[in-house]
């Protein structure tokens, strides 16, 4: 397809302002036609996007295209916060509401416009950063805010996610969730906090300890060593509970894509995986129980799975595995 006039003023994102259009002398009635010869996609008021860029981003990278346009239709008394900040700074979408983009006025705010809901100010300098041109509320901020407008969940994947990478911490989270005491929906921040945890290390691991917690089991320790000596090598498993000889292994494709060697097949990674796992067994002599994506919807069957391996424990105990 020919690119029309205004091709120059689409920037690097593929998103064009409509201001910027109109300096060019390109009319409304121009843009609409732009819209229906499937060359460009309206985001809201103001702003489009290159059609065929559009398409091909995933529901969070369309947030983020929709969130840089309008940080460039604003000065620099906004900032970039709540779930809108967390998918800036590669954050999982997990539980987060993208439908809006969420601003942080400096002075001023709190109401809701074309696809952006505008919150009231409140940042300290250390809550915000610099990042592609415009303010962004740091993590452990992002967190917080997200926690009171998305819920537990949706905030606990985004506390561990950042705690994995090192890009907040704990005594972090700390602060920031007494200084939003007050906040609405701060309640939600005591439940993040005891279980915020920076060895978990994805979102299906999160909310399966998450899982753990809500149907009453006792706490696992995630990411239990076990070290093979004939093999030299330190297997680590997703979550353990030693005492009782119980491993909760969670199944999820991100896990089978991250650990995959160079040229192995899916197929090869499973066998490997399941070696491993009659390793572990054959050491420990631990019970294994591997839960996947559809287990987490039925919390009460899943839980009682491992309650009832935890209880046989108990029946049956064992003396101190060698080689732990």
């Amino acid at each position: 397809m020919q690119r029309p006039p205004l091709s120059h003023s689409i920037d690097r994102d593929g998103i064009l302002l409509r201001r910027h259009a109109v300096a060019r002398g390109i009319d409304d009635k121009a843009l609409a036609r732009l819209v229906d010869q499937r060359f460009l996609v309206k985001l809201r008021h103001g702003v489009y996007c290159q059609r065929d860029v559009f398409l091909a981003a995933s529901p969070a990278g369309r947030h983020l295209l929709l969130a840089r346009a309008v940080m460039r239709l604003y000065d620099d008394h906004v900032v970039l916060s709540h779930a809108s900040a967390c998918i800036a700074q590669e954050g999982p979408d997990h539980g987060l509401d993208l439908t809006n983009v969420h601003l942080t006025h400096l002075a001023g705010g709190g109401r809701r416009g074309s696809r952006v809901v505008h919150h009231s100010g409140g940042c300290l300098v250390g809550d915000v950063r610099r990042q592609d041109g415009y303010w962004v509320t740091v993590p452990a901020r992002s967190v917080a805010d997200t926690v009171c407008t998305d819920g537990v969940v949706a905030g606990l994947v985004q506390a561990n996610h950042f705690l994995h990478r090192g890009l907040t911490s704990i005594e972090e989270l700390t602060t920031m969730f007494e200084r939003a005491a007050q906040w609405p929906g701060s309640l939600h921040h005591h439940p993040v906090l005891h279980l915020a945890d920076a060895r978990i290390e994805s979102v299906g691991e999160t909310l399966s300890d998450h899982l753990f917690f809500t149907q009453g089991l006792p706490r696992p320790e995630p990411q239990f060593a076990i070290y093979d000596p004939r093999r030299d090598v330190t297997y680590r498993v997703d979550f353990a509970w030693p005492d009782q000889r119980v491993i909760v292994e969670f199944d999820g494709e991100e896990k089978y894509h991250r650990y995959r060697k160079p040229g192995e097949t899916i197929e090869q990674m499973v066998l490997r995986e399941k070696m491993r796992e009659d390793r572990i067994r054959e050491l420990t002599g631990f019970t294994v129980i591997r839960i996947a994506w559809r287990d987490l919807g039925y919390p009460r069957h899943t839980a009682n799975r491992i309650r009832e391996a935890l209880a046989r424990a108990a029946i049956f105990p064992l003396g101190q595995v060698s080689g732990l």
